[in-house]
């Protein structure tokens, strides 16, 4: 690290100014399972991981990303914030409820830009151009012309998450879709390969399409690690713990005794696996409007149900691809240098909220 650079994040610590006048680091991920808190803090060595925070949803509290319950997910916020004495954070829009765009515009500053895709939204977005908000990341530049990749989202959405973020009295930084904000936390910073992340939650399964660390296309499955619960639950007749229990020891392994109860477990993960392959195909064989043809060169699991044993290696046969389970701690310090505050499987649940974090540090 250059010694200016050192300095620069050395003064920052030492010198810190008091915590109202510093840059929030905090990001909150709402699911439809659980609230999801990621608190960073900086060190001689880099970016750590101060603080956790998982908080479970009743069912039925969000809804298709919606919340439907807001003057209940606005106390479950109140409690977060004094709890973790939270007062600013980054926070997260479901991609379910955006319109991820791509779209070539003269000019090559950001005015430019937002006056090329203004002129044009009603392409991009199909809602009326005064209900939207959006905003976009250059792709690529072509000439006098920049590609970007660009959401949107109907203002009344963003309206909504600002009030029950405001009546849990946490101020909001910044607001970004997670399509975004996921790649932050898995690719590091200047990866330009094109890859398919795979965030297995509990009640959908999401894919992004990632290429140089922005989203080229998302899309989510209904069907989530709840459902393969439920598959255990039925087959052995037990309560619901009980059948996360087997589903954890047991996940997608072959043996002499399990072949009955892999049956009722890929009756369920096979139409995931289908569906993925479905989308996979749809991408490989679009046309992209700039540049070349660019091939995915492997899978990245993350996700609350990522952890299933067995996973990667079914999803790879079918993928033909690289599957492996991701790391969200990717662009923090080095693994040498710290212990993380809570175990790695569990972390894969938390790569929207890790990536909101780092808003202010990764591009």
């Amino acid at each position: 690290m250059p010694f200016g650079k050192r300095f620069e994040q050395f003064a920052r610590i030492q010198f810190a100014p008091p915590k109202y006048l510093t840059l929030p680091t905090v990001g909150i991920d709402i699911s439809a399972s659980a609230i999801k808190v990621a608190i960073l803090a900086e060190h001689f060595s880099g970016l750590k991981v101060a603080t956790f925070g998982d908080e479970p949803l009743s069912p039925g509290t969000v809804t298709g990303g919606e919340i439907t319950d807001k003057p209940g997910v606005s106390k479950i916020l109140q409690s977060i914030a004094h709890k973790y004495g939270i007062h600013r954070a980054n926070i997260a829009l479901p991609e379910s409820r955006g319109y991820l765009f791509e779209a070539s515009v003269e000019g090559t500053t950001r005015a430019q830009w937002r006056t090329g895709i203004e002129q044009h939204l009603d392409e991009y977005v199909p809602l009326p151009p005064a209900e939207v908000t959006f905003d976009a990341v250059p792709l690529a530049h072509e000439g006098t012309k920049t590609h970007l990749v660009g959401v949107g989202y109907a203002r009344r959405v963003i309206d909504e998450s600002l009030a029950v973020f405001g009546g849990g009295g946490i101020e909001i930084r910044a607001v970004e879709s997670e399509t975004f904000a996921l790649p932050r936390a898995l690719l590091p910073h200047g990866d330009t390969e094109t890859v398919l992340i795979i965030d297995l939650g509990r009640s959908s399964t999401k894919l992004l399409f990632v290429s140089k660390r922005l989203p080229r296309l998302a899309t989510t499955i209904d069907i989530g690690g709840h459902a393969l619960t439920l598959a255990v639950q039925k087959y052995f007749g037990v309560t619901e713990e009980e059948a996360k229990r087997v589903k954890a020891e047991r996940g997608l392994a072959s043996g002499t005794d399990n072949e009955e109860y892999l049956a009722a477990m890929l009756s369920t993960v096979s139409v995931i696996r289908e569906e993925i392959v479905r989308r996979r195909d749809y991408w490989e064989s679009r046309k992209t409007v700039i540049a070349e043809y660019e091939p995915i060169t492997r899978a990245i699991l993350v996700g609350g149900n990522a952890t299933l044993r067995g996973l990667p290696e079914y999803l790879q046969t079918a993928l033909k691809i690289p599957v492996e389970l991701g790391d969200v701690f990717t662009n923090l310090a080095p693994r040498a240098d710290w212990l993380p505050p809570i175990d790695y499987m569990e972390s894969l649940a938390f790569g929207t909220a890790i990536g909101l974090a780092l808003r202010e540090y990764v591009p």
